[in-house]
């Protein structure tokens, strides 16, 4: 399952670079328990926050994206503002942890 815009290899670059506020990707898999029980998490805090905008890469269908972003596990999350990743974190977090992490980014 995927939240957000849900991104490939081919549609990543226009997409993350077509953005006028930063853009949060999370790095999933279907496989991975913990990214099902993040995906609310995150779907929550993207419609509480208009300041950034949330994508999904599956890293399984897109292995040229985590091998670009260093995704080693998932769920992944990279926060990506002018074309550059601003952060980058492994593992689900609770919704007040993960917007306090974004929070210097935004």
């Amino acid at each position: 399952m995927s939240v957000g815009v849900a991104l490939t290899d081919t549609t990543f670059a226009e997409y993350v670079g077509a953005a006028d506020v930063p853009v949060l990707v999370d790095f999933w898999a279907a496989w991975c328990g913990p990214c099902r029980i993040f995906d609310p998490v995150l779907a929550e805090l993207a419609a509480e926050d208009p300041r950034f905008q949330l994508a999904s890469v599956d890293i399984d269908a897109n292995p040229g994206l985590a091998v670009q972003f260093g995704v080693l596990s998932a769920p992944t999350l990279v926060l990506i503002a002018a074309g550059q990743m601003v952060w980058h974190s492994t593992g689900a977090r609770g919704r007040g942890r993960l917007r306090d992490d974004l929070e210097a980014f935004l």
